[in-house]
């Protein structure tokens, strides 16, 4: 279906990429906005907010981010598409009811305008060190969706995709942009409520006596209901059956037989497979000159504009350099990488943290070439040059080293004098 005229401000604007989120949620149909206000994505809920009564939508300040989590899930459960912006040590105290949602099946969306951390970190400057976190911060097991936005344009339509995702799906999605993206002013262009495509919900749409919240059919996404208009509707974190009751037997200790039972009826193993095996139509990657590369950099969010310019620099030496871009980071393009393993020198992989894709991309390379970081520790970016140097060491390099090799940035020589491992190895 098409966007509700009355939700899209169409026109042409320079705006942050914050408010461009903003924007994108209410034309994805985004009815309601739970948060707790964190730099550096204040803006976001500030524009959500001045917006929000012209479209029928709501934004409730919470007491804190457990709450704004809380909020959202109810919101969801009650039939409208809702979200909650964040930053850094917010997103950490959201992560139980990250989980609960997966667990529950309960779509919506968290936008994290990620700063340098950990802990309070720098509130006003950028990091992207919150990548695992977005994959593995809750417990247990499940799949995410996450998206990498490089532009304001990126943060509205990044944010339209992630609100039709998760109504697919019926599964959290995370718009992980950091603080250059949020502050970021370029022109913005905001179609025609006609051009928008919009993911509605899907419904239940038999008896209301006759509905289970997670009975599901070959697309392996149930259809939900509304709370409140007469279902039955049994929703908790417990491992639950199809029809939402928990399989826990109460009258005889955990063994084997009641294990089986669990593992047969329960919808955990659906949490993961609904994303795996649809990993294809999920999967967006940004691919430049993979053709003939040598080298290939891998990168995502402000950091592939960064690398953009390393690039150009070595292909002007006459390097044979390609360009991966993680539009999706998670799930990952394992295969992908595998792929690109089998026939290219090596990766250089730049990002804003001490490595967390890098261990990604090496793990699904499996030793077939070399995977180069290149670190940056937050508050800022990479000086290009950097990612320069790195990719003309790798596409060098003679020999086939054993797992991740870092490279030393000037930042590290000018702060440290020489490499950590040079300090440390004396």
């Amino acid at each position: 279906m098409k966007a509700d005229p009355r939700d899209v401000l169409t026109g042409t604007y320079y705006i942050d990429g914050d408010v461009a989120i903003a924007y994108g949620a209410l034309a994805a149909g985004c009815k309601f906005l739970g948060g707790y206000p964190i730099t550096p994505s204040t803006a976001a809920a500030e524009a959500f907010a001045r917006k929000a009564p012209q479209v029928g939508a709501r934004f409730i300040q919470i007491e804190d981010e457990l709450g704004s989590i809380a909020s959202v899930l109810g919101a969801s459960w009650g039939g409208q598409k809702s979200m909650t912006i964040t930053s850094g040590p917010g997103f950490s105290l959201m992560m139980e009811n990250i989980g609960h949602g997966a667990a529950t099946e309960t779509p919506f969306v968290i936008i994290n305008v990620q700063r340098g951390g950990p802990s309070t970190g720098v509130p006003t400057s950028t990091g992207q060190a919150d990548m695992m976190q977005a994959r593995w911060g809750s417990n247990g097991d499940y799949e995410v969706i996450a998206l990498a936005p490089d532009s304001p344009q990126e943060g509205f339509d990044f944010t339209i995709k992630a609100f039709n995702l998760a109504e697919r799906y019926r599964v959290p999605v995370m718009v992980m942009a950091d603080e250059c993206i949020g502050h970021m002013t370029e022109k913005v262009v905001i179609p025609e409520a006609s051009e928008i495509d919009i993911e509605p919900r899907r419904f239940f749409k038999g008896k209301k006596e006759n509905y289970k919240p997670f009975k599901r059919d070959k697309s392996l996404v149930p259809p939900m209901a509304k709370a409140g208009d007469g279902y039955k509707m049994y929703i908790t974190g417990l491992t639950h059956g199809e029809n939402g009751h928990p399989l826990l037997n109460k009258k005889k200790l955990p063994d084997l037989d009641s294990a089986e039972v669990i593992d047969k009826k329960s919808t955990n193993r659906y949490l993961v497979e609904k994303i795996i095996k649809n990993k294809e139509e999920i999967i967006e990657l940004g691919e430049e000159n993979l053709e003939d590369a040598d080298i290939i950099v891998v990168s995502y969010g402000i950091i592939s504009r960064v690398a953009y310019r390393a690039v150009e620099l070595a292909r002007k030496d006459g390097l044979k350099v390609g360009i991966l871009r993680l539009i999706t980071v998670w799930p990952f393009p394992d295969e992908k990488i595998t792929e690109l393993a089998e026939r290219v020198k090596g990766f250089v992989v730049a990002e804003v943290n001490y490595g967390q894709i890098a261990f990604e991309v090496d793990r699904c390379s499996r030793g077939k070439t070399n995977v180069t970081l290149v670190p940056h520790g937050g508050a800022s970016v990479h000086d290009p040059d950097d990612i320069y140097r790195a990719i003309k060491e790798a596409a060098a390099e003679k020999k086939r080293y054993k797992g991740l090799r870092e490279y030393t940035t000037s930042m590290e020589l000018s702060v440290f004098g020489e490499s950590l491992e040079e300090k440390y190895s004396k």
